[in-house]
């Protein structure tokens, strides 16, 4: 059984073992750097800790840190909305984790933030979390074409939802 808690409860070298790991910052965006070092954890928990980075949670099972989770709520006409994120440490890969953090983003997005849909966006060769998304609910609403390039590839993105019930 796994627990969301704030992530500013874990230390910047529980982050920084997991993180530094390129099978997971392939898929993810270019601000989450490979290596990883311990600087970027403690600048990544001093962003977390201000709220620059929306709603941030450590990932737990019992008392071990797995990985890390997010809703990033929008502004403005797009204020019923949140962008999920989450990594999970390759240890713990093949275990259900990311699907039940999902499982527990969403309760949070629609019960304590009174969101509408949460939405993420896939690169195209990360099946794993489309498989996550879509065993909890999310559908697949669009193919965006070539509009990513990450480690100077040019890849499509894949737009998932789901809406609040």
């Amino acid at each position: 059984m796994i627990r969301l808690q704030n992530i500013n409860l874990t230390s910047p070298e529980a982050i920084q073992r997991l993180a530094n790991n390129h099978a997971i910052a392939v898929n993810l965006r270019d601000a989450f750097p490979y290596p990883y070092t311990i600087e970027d954890a403690i600048t990544f928990l001093g962003l977390a800790e201000n709220g620059v980075l929306g709603h941030v949670f450590g990932i737990y099972e019992d008392n071990t840190f797995v990985g890390c989770g997010s809703l990033i709520p929008q502004h403005d006409v797009y204020r019923i909305n949140a962008e999920i994120g989450y990594w999970i440490g390759e240890p713990y890969w093949g275990k259900g984790y990311a699907t039940e953090t999902v499982r527990l983003l969403l309760n949070f997005a629609f019960e304590a933030l009174n969101l509408l849909r949460v939405y993420a966006n896939i690169y195209e060769y990360n099946i794993g979390s489309m498989k996550v998304l879509e065993k909890v609910g999310f559908e697949k609403e669009a193919v965006i074409k070539s509009s990513v390039i990450k480690e100077g590839k040019i890849i499509d993105e894949h737009l998932y939802s789901i809406r609040k019930t």
